[in-house]
């Protein structure tokens, strides 16, 4: 999809009422897209698109028929669905033997299965139509082991084998798929993660949404926040294992776990036990 075509595309985001999502409804609407934003705070949702000239409306990744309505309405008021942005997503940290079931099985909702369902509701529209572009907001976390993030760093390594499987499965509908894998992000997901996370490459809000108009423009398959770090998943995976163990420990891999601020935390834990509240 070139520069001009993301002029009038009609663009649903998921998770756009804050943070990262937020951002790239912001900059998509800067450049002209029609902007529907789903969140599961439907006022956070209606104010965030208001300002965008856009449409807001309840979501809850998790379950079709809300993904669905989703969709719907904004098929509705805007026209078929030309972007998806799968954005949604939660970073509980922690030991992950301390990790309750329920706290691992509401990433694995939100973080995949409400990528895969997302999916499956706008493709066949986007296949019959053979044009659609998706954006699956995965992460750095799903190439790369971070002790403390397990659960969620798997439910990102899925999103990177679902979006390139996808991408293959799907080469000839006239669909495009790319994968955002963002390091550490300024937003409420990695508070408390000051101390814990000194050293990490950092990227804003902004400089992820920068990375997703420029995958839309130019068809990129997959792009790295900081853009620097491309390189990191293929050096890995050529880099002897006790190399990377090595430098794992003289960088100290273990800090997440470890060291994070869960006082600092506390707001975001809350909202997350809310979620798991709400999946019960």
């Amino acid at each position: 999809m070139s520069g001009e075509k993301l002029q009038g595309a009609v663009v649903a985001v998921t998770g756009g009422g804050r943070g990262i999502g937020l951002a790239i409804a912001q900059a998509l609407a800067a450049v002209g897209a029609r902007v529907s934003i789903g969140d599961i705070d439907a006022d956070l949702a209606k104010r965030a698109a208001a300002e965008l000239n856009g449409q807001g409306f309840a979501l809850d990744v998790r379950d079709r028929a809300s993904f669905e309505g989703f969709i719907q309405s904004t098929e509705k008021a805007l026209g078929a669905i030309d972007i998806l942005i799968n954005n949604a997503g939660i970073m509980p940290a922690g030991d992950f033997l301390a990790e309750t079931d329920v706290t691992s099985d509401t990433q694995i909702d939100i973080n995949l299965r409400g990528v895969i369902i997302g999916c499956k509701v706008v493709m066949p529209s986007m296949i019959q139509r053979r044009r659609g572009h998706i954006v699956n907001v995965a992460s750095l976390a799903g190439h790369i082991a971070v002790p403390g993030l397990a659960v969620y760093c798997a439910t990102k390594f899925a999103v990177m084998g679902l979006t390139e499987t996808l991408r293959e499965e799907y080469r000839d509908s006239g669909l495009h798929f790319t994968a955002v894998c963002p390091s550490k992000v300024t937003t409420e997901l990695a508070s408390g993660t000051d101390d814990a996370g000194r050293g990490i490459p950092t990227a804003s809000p902004e400089d992820v949404a920068d990375a997703v108009v420029e995958a839309l423009t130019k068809n990129l398959t997959t792009v790295t926040v900081p853009r620097y770090l491309d390189a990191v998943p293929a050096l890995q995976g050529i880099t002897p294992s006790w190399v990377l163990r090595s430098a794992r420990r003289f960088f100290g891999d273990r800090r997440i776990l470890e060291d994070i601020d869960h006082t600092a935390r506390a707001s975001y834990t809350k909202r997350i036990n809310s979620l798991e509240k709400s999946r019960n």
